[in-house]
């Protein structure tokens, strides 16, 4: 039974009465980050395929969770089909929760996927391994035949795309084709309502809109999962499916988290052009390149809704950027870093640290260019062996590190160079000369260069908030309701201001606002519930 991606979901019809649980753990203990117990987004396009197809589907996101809760929600569910996401930083807690699993369901047939399970699938098939079938690569076709296979008793052995032992060997199976349209995919969102442990406010806001990534840097494994060809969702899709988010969730807030969403400028320009001519009037983020950025595809980004685009640097030192694969120099991102700040969005930067053979000038080179760019914000994370990396297989093929290295280390990143020295806090410190969005002058050169556009509006209404000025935020947030009163973020910011001065029945109907734009709106709804009306 297949469903319309926007149309009514009808509840309690089922293929078979087979039970599946499709599991994360994210191998960290402390759950009150939501960011670590975040499900990768590919877990939940395999439940979504397997609910449309009318699977007895449930998403569980067991990150946090103590052993007790684990041992207790795999023994009440009792599933005839658990399917485990194993990445690298997880690879040891997905096999702790398959082997519990084996105890606690010994009749289940338990099978890994992701990326790191793809890269090492004879690892993970191991002859003690609780694992009965790694799913390689793309894995909704796979899983959603696989299903199908075991529920109607088949023989599931040549279903394309999968690996499993039999006797004392490895089986891998023919490849899996990609899946050619993405648009046909069901939205992820749809079905989160199926779920245990799931942050129903946080995990809709990750919207991926495209799969691989034209560029093949030596220390990402993206290129051997997905492929150098970028497959692209349509931008109606894309947009369909924002909609629908705000409506059914009540998010007006986004997270594009494709590895270069600007690879195609015109689709991202028509995506644009679409978010504005349906009135979307949601804020997003995005990863990008610094050389598919130009100061159009900037432009129509702002006006959509972008308030930050995140692009991979990595080093400020030509000689380590040529040694990462990276394909660009300082210049370029130089470059692209004056026309987003010219634009007036916000710069994040992803940097790289502690690479074999780097040295102090290396060092310093990057430390200078993160002071001349000015991000707004960046992380810094040491250079790490991934499975499937370039990196990583010359250097086993130097001997550098053992073959095995995955699986013998308990560490959950395996750091290039060893132990990280100091070089990422030296980096990080760069980010203290300050940022290049803050000024009056610069929002007056944005609003002379684009005209009214509410982004610019949100950006220096918060940055004039954040300096104490708080009549000023408020005329930036105020002439948002003015020119777009069906835009709910001058509404909700103008709202937060009324609380920040106790003005509690401005902020109600200020929230009321919010609601009538966008009923589901969680903080609009909280903020109501707890403000009664008063002076």
């Amino acid at each position: 039974m297949v469903h319309n991606k926007s149309g009514p979901f009808v509840p309690g019809f089922f293929c078979s009465t087979m039970k599946i649980i499709l599991a994360y753990i994210s191998g960290e203990a402390d759950r009150s980050d939501p960011y670590i117990s975040l499900l990768p987004s590919g877990l939940c396009y395999l439940h979504a395929v397997l609910r449309e197809a009318g699977y007895d589907s449930l998403l569980a996101n067991l990150s946090g969770w103590s052993l007790p809760v684990i041992k207790e929600q795999l023994s009440s569910l009792q599933a005839d089909i658990i399917g485990i996401s194993q990445w690298t930083h997880n690879r040891h807690a997905s096999l702790e929760v398959a082997r519990l699993a084996r105890q606690l369901n010994p009749n289940s047939i338990i099978i890994l996927g992701g990326g790191h399970a793809t890269f090492r699938y004879h690892e993970m098939l191991a002859e003690d391994s609780p694992v009965d079938i790694v799913v390689v690569g793309e894995g909704e076709e796979t899983l959603r035949e696989l299903t199908e296979r075991i529920t109607q008793g088949g023989d599931w052995r040549d279903v394309p795309g999968i690996a499993f032992r039999d006797g004392a060997r490895v089986v891998l199976t023919e490849q899996r084709m990609p899946q050619r349209t993405l648009d046909t995919l069901p939205f992820p969102a749809r079905y989160l309502d199926h779920s245990i442990g799931v942050d129903l406010e946080l995990q809709p806001e990750f919207v991926l809109t495209a799969r691989g990534c034209p560029s093949a840097c030596s220390f990402c494994s993206s290129p051997g999962f997905w492929g150098r060809r970028v497959r692209f969702r349509s931008p109606a899709d894309i947009v369909d499916e924002i909609l629908y988010i705000r409506d059914r969730f009540g998010l007006i807030y986004f997270s594009l988290r494709d590895d270069t969403f600007t690879a195609d400028r015109t689709r991202a320009i028509e995506f644009c052009r679409l978010m504005i001519t349906r009135r979307a009037a949601v804020l997003w983020n995005c990863q990008s390149r610094v050389t598919t950025l130009d100061e159009e595809v900037l432009t129509w980004m702002k006006r959509a809704g972008c308030e930050c685009v995140q692009i991979g640097i990595e080093s400020g030192s030509p000689r380590i950027l040529a040694q990462l694969d990276k394909s660009i120099h300082p210049w370029q991102v130089e470059q692209t870093a004056a026309l987003v700040r010219k634009v007036g969005i916000s710069l994040s930067v992803y940097l790289i640290s502690d690479v074999p053979g780097e040295t102090e000038d290396d060092i310093r080179m990057t430390v200078e260019l993160v002071r001349r760019i000015k991000p707004d914000d960046g992380y810094v994370s040491p250079l790490v062996y991934y499975p499937g990396t370039r990196l990583f297989e010359q250097a086993v093929a130097n001997g550098l590190v053992r073959p095995g290295i995955f699986e013998e280390t308990p560490d959950t990143a395996l750091h290039a160079a060893g132990k990280p020295g100091g070089a990422a806090h030296r980096i990080m410190g760069a980010f203290a000369a300050g940022t290049g969005k803050g000024s009056e002058r610069r929002f007056r050169q944005q609003k002379a260069l684009l005209g009214y556009c509410a982004t610019t509006n949100v950006l220096a209404g918060e940055w004039y908030r954040q300096s104490g000025s708080i009549d000023a935020a408020e005329r930036e947030f105020r002439e948002i309701t003015e020119r777009e009163p069906d835009n709910p973020w001058g509404w909700l910011l103008v709202g937060e201001l009324h609380t920040e001065r106790g003005e509690k029945r401005k902020a109600a109907e200020c929230y009321r606002r919010v609601l009538a734009l966008v009923p589901n709106h969680g903080a609009a709804l909280r903020a109501l519930d707890t403000k009664k009306a008063g002076p």
